[in-house]
C-alpha cells in the first residue's frame, strides 16, 4: 500500500517535498538527501506525518 508523505528539514523547518512510499517494504521513516533553496545546499529531509 503506497502512501503520500511530506519531507521536512528539521533545522530550517522547510517542508518542500512530497513523495510516496510503500509502507510494507519501508516501515521506517524515510530520509532523503534533497536540495534546500533556503540553505543553498543538499541536506537530509526526513519524513513527517
Amino acid at each position: 500500500m503506497r502512501v503520500n508523505i511530506t519531507l521536512e528539514h528539521k533545522e530550517s523547518g522547510e517542508r518542500l517535498y512530497l513523495t510516496s512510499k510503500n509502507k510494507r517494504n519501508t516501515p521506517d521513516k524515510l530520509e532523503l538527501k534533497k536540495y534546500s533553496p533556503k540553505l543553498k545546499k543538499h541536506v537530509i529531509f526526513k519524513e513527517v506525518k
